[in-house]
Order: structure tokens, then C-alpha cells, then sequence
């Protein structure tokens, strides 16, 4: 008996059974995206209805597809997105659909032979006016669909009104079925299990907050790679090291912010956010994040040279402050990203902001003092570089606990007591209450701890 492999059969049951395996994960990852398509899968199936119940088919007839085309470019995954789409096809249909119409009428007054060459150049005339404005980036950004809707049915109403004797009845049957469509699909996305997204652009905020906070809570264990008896950390020992490249994924993070901030500017207010909520804001601090991850990308590269440099004497004499302050600053991300994801002050993370400041301070004498001495070129640049770019790091943390601040401010966040009277201070002050001989007289003292420069 002779066996046959068919090499090319197995790598299809291969890959279908990856196929699964990727789809299964998905779904796994979020199960929102499972809930989307039977809202999407119900959308189109109550839209349907206008083609099977046959009174709604004589109301409607043949323009019941738009209907569910509508449905189908419209519905997103967010309540935002879809309100964005939903109420830019409805009102660029609308405004389309009236001009188009006044087009007509227009045009019909110049006779029969000169109503094909007027109509001809107002479409010219508005539909080149209308690409035009879609240059502007405020334009662009919230009402590109609508713009791109207004030329196709402007053009379309414009169009067919020279061939089609009842144009008027027409645009109302199309406007009609496109309102169906948009409506089903605002109702079902806004009540059935709503996918906010400003939710997910304030996650995403606090997520990216903290990938970078634990890689500056751990690098200063993985740069200075020796004991305090001058030997190399055993690196057999094998421990989690995603903290080192979760930060990535900040760096590409731009496009999904400003679309998710886009987004929840169309939002009702729900939950914490109010319909006002101070999305701009949130756009700041994602830009200053991202900056904070680039000096963290150029600090990642230096990794490499700790297992040659970082046993140095030289480089023994900054690991301390070096390890606090990136320690410091990480703790100071975290406490400013729980800050955010709690609605609260960020007051607990100005204390760390304060310990870290003293840290540059006492980098700065350190590498000061410790060059006095003949140190060579290779051992002492790729340290003093690190410290250099981990003041940079604290100083972007800085600016990052001010746009915080001022989010917190705008969007109301909750103070307790204690945090009532820091914000009366100016920026970079810390109220901390101390003992007092007269204490049991109802006095207390207060120092103020100036932290910013």
C-alpha cells in the first residue's frame, strides 16, 4: 500500500484552525465586538421590514434600500461615531436635498435650451466649493462624512431633477428612508449596550499613563545591573519583562485619541461625563504622554550598555539618585493616572513629583563632583546621558501634572478637605500641616513646600 501526504491540505486545516484561534481571541479580548454585530445584524433587520410588510413598501417603495444603506455606513462601533455619521447624513441630506431642489426651480426659470448649462455650473460652483471645505481641519475632523454626503446627494438631486418630473416626491421618499435608517441606528446603539467613546479614550488615557509608569518604576533595577557588593545581578533569573516594551504602544497612539475624542464630543452626557465633558483636555495630556514616551524610547536604548557601564564606580555614584528618581517619577505617573480613572484631585501624586525634583538636584551635584576625577569617555556618557534624559523625563511629568490639574478643574473632578486648600495655591505648592505648641488652642501651622521651578 502506497500512503500519499497531501501537504497542501494539511496547511489549510492549519490555518483554518488558526483562523479560529484568532477569531476566538477577538472575541475573547473584547466581547463588545460579539454585542456589535447582533446590534448591527438587528439595525438592518427592522430596517428590512419596509420591503416585507407590504403597507410600509406602498408608503415607501423602491427608496426603502436606503434605508439599509444607510444602516449599513452609518452604524460604528461607538455611540459617538454613530451619532457623528447619523446626524451628519441626516442634515447633509436635508441641506443637499433643499438646494438641489431650488436648483432646479432655479435653473427652470432661464427656459428649457439654458437650464442644462446653469444647472451644469451650480453644481460646479457648490460641489467645488463643498470639496473645498473639507481642507479645513475643523471640517475635516467632525463633518468630512456630511460634506462627502452633501456633494453626492446634491449632485444626485440636481441631476436626476432634469429627467424626473416628480423630483419633489422623490428627495421626500429618499430623506424619509435615510431618517428610518439613521434613527434605527442611534436608538439601538445608544440603548442595547452602548460602547461609549469617551469611556475608552479616558481608559486609554489612564492605560498609556501607566505602561509608562512601570517601565520607570523598573528601569533603574535593569540599567544599574549590580549589588551593593560590586557584582552583576543574577540575570539567569528570569522575570516578567513586558513593562520594557509596553510603553510602544503610546508612541502610536495619536490616531486613536483624536478619533475617540472626536467622537465623544457627539456623546450625551452619561455616567461621569457630562455632556461638556473637557475632551480637549484629554487631548493635552495624551500629547504630553507621548512625548514622555519618546524620551522613554531614546532611555530604552541605553538598556543595552548597563551590563558594561553600570558597574562602574562611576556609575555606582549616581545609581541611587538616578534609581529614586526614575522610582519617583513612575509613581507619580501611576498616582495621576489613578487620579484620572477615580474622578478625584491629583494630589497624591505631588509629593513624589517633590522627591523626584530633589533627586535631579542631587544628580545634578553628584555628576558634578563625581567628574572631577579622570573617568573614561565610554563609561561616563552613556550615564550621564541617562540622567540627562531622566531630568527631561520628570520634567514632562511635570507639565503632564499640570494639563491633569487643569482636567480636573474643568471636569469637576471630587477634593476632599485637604485637597480644597492645595488648589488654592499657586501651581507647584504643597500644603503639609505640621505640629504645634498651639495646637490645642484651634491653631495649626502650615508649611509650604515650593516644588516647581
Amino acid at each position: 500500500m502506497e500512503i500519499v501526504f497531501k501537504p497542501s491540505s494539511l496547511k489549510t486545516k492549519v490555518s483554518i484552525v488558526d483562523f479560529i484561534k484568532r477569531v476566538e481571541k477577538l472575541g475573547k479580548d473584547d466581547p463588545r465586538r460579539i454585542m456589535h454585530s447582533f446590534k448591527v445584524a438587528l439595525a438592518i433587520t427592522l430596517v428590512s421590514m419596509v420591503y416585507y410588510l407590504r403597507p410600509l413598501y406602498k408608503g415607501i417603495g423602491d427608496a426603502g434600500i436606503w434605508a439599509i444603506l444607510t444602516v449599513v455606513v452609518v452604524f460604528e462601533y461607538t455611540a459617538g461615531a454613530t451619532l457623528c455619521k447619523g446626524m451628519n447624513r441626516g442634515l447633509a441630506t436635508l441641506v443637499a436635498g433643499v438646494l438641489g431642489l431650488g436648483a432646479k426651480y432655479f435653473a427652470s426659470l432661464f427656459g428649457p435650451k439654458a437650464e442644462p448649462i446653469v444647472l451644469g455650473c451650480l453644481v460646479f460652483v457648490l460641489v467645488a466649493a463643498a470639496t473645498f471645505t473639507r481642507f479645513i481641519p475643523h471640517i475635516k475632523r467632525r463633518y468630512d462624512y456630511g460634506v462627502l454626503i452633501f456633494i453626492l446627494t446634491f449632485s444626485l438631486v440636481a441631476v436626476s431633477g432634469y429627467r424626473v418630473d416628480k423630483i419633489l416626491e422623490l428627495a421626500h421618499q429618499r430623506l424619509s428612508t435615510i431618517i428610518l435608517g439613521g434613527a434605527t441606528c442611534i436608538i439601538i446603539s445608544l440603548c442595547v449596550c452602548p460602547v461609549w467613546a469617551g469611556e475608552d479614550v479616558h481608559n486609554l488615557i489612564i492605560s498609556n499613563l501607566e505602561k509608562l509608569s512601570r517601565f520607570l518604576e523598573g528601569f533603574g533595577g535593569e540599567f544599574f545591573q549590580f549589588t551593593a557588593e560590586g557584582d552583576k545581578a543574577d540575570e539567569s533569573k528570569e522575570t516578567d519583562k513586558s513593562f520594557l516594551v509596553a510603553y510602544k504602544s503610546v508612541l502610536n497612539s495619536k490616531a486613536t485619541e483624536e478619533s475617540l475624542a472626536n467622537f465623544a464630543w457627539w456623546e450625551p452626557g452619561h455616567g461621569n461625563f457630562r455632556f461638556s465633558h473637557p475632551w480637549k483636555q484629554y487631548m493635552k495630556i495624551g500629547v504630553l504622554t507621548r512625548q514622555c514616551a519618546y524620551h522613554i524610547e531614546a532611555l530604552n536604548g541605553y538598556l543595552d550598555h548597563s551590563k558594561f557601564q553600570a558597574s562602574s564606580d562611576f556609575g555606582k555614584s549616581v545609581q541611587e539618585p538616578c534609581t529614586k528618581m526614575s522610582m519617583e517619577a513612575g509613581k507619580a505617573l501611576k498616582e495621576l493616572a489613578l487620579s484620572i480613572k477615580s474622578f478625584s484631585y491629583p494630589s497624591n501624586s505631588i509629593m513624589h513629583l517633590q522627591t523626584s525634583k530633589k533627586m535631579v538636584k542631587e544628580v545634578k551635584t553628584t555628576l558634578q563632583t563625581s567628574l572631577v576625577g579622570e573617568w573614561d569617555l565610554l563609561e561616563t556618557i552613556p550615564i550621564i546621558t541617562v540622567a540627562s534624559i531622566l531630568i527631561d523625563i520628570v520634567k514632562c511629568i511635570d507639565s503632564i501634572f499640570v494639563a491633569v490639574e487643569g482636567l480636573s478643574e474643568q471636569a469637576r473632578f471630587t477634593k476632599s478637605l485637604n485637597e480644597s486648600e492645595k488648589s488654592h495655591l499657586c501651581s507647584g505648592e504643597v500644603v503639609q500641616s505640621v505640629p504645634h505648641d498651639d495646637q490645642d488652642k484651634g491653631f495649626v501651622a502650615v508649611m509650604i513646600h515650593k516644588i516647581f521651578p
